[in-house]
């Protein structure tokens, strides 16, 4: 009668440290990553330019270049 309490303990120990990797690992991905709130923030960072690259893209004609 000893084997089915030793089975349990068992899978509860194993489900514990299977939870706590699969946690682990959430976390570390959440941390590398963007959020998509914060994506136009990230790129006024790598980007400090501001406006004036939007500008300058738009007030270039490229349709009249291939001519």
């Amino acid at each position: 009668m000893a084997e089915p309490a030793k089975n349990r303990r068992m899978f509860i120990v194993v489900f514990i440290v299977f939870t706590l990797i699969v946690a682990i690992l959430a976390l570390d991905m959440a941390s590398r990553t963007t959020g998509p709130w914060n994506r136009p923030k990230q790129l006024n960072r790598v980007l400090p330019l501001g406006d004036s690259l939007f500008v300058d893209s738009l007030l270039l004609d490229t349709s009249q270049l291939s001519n």
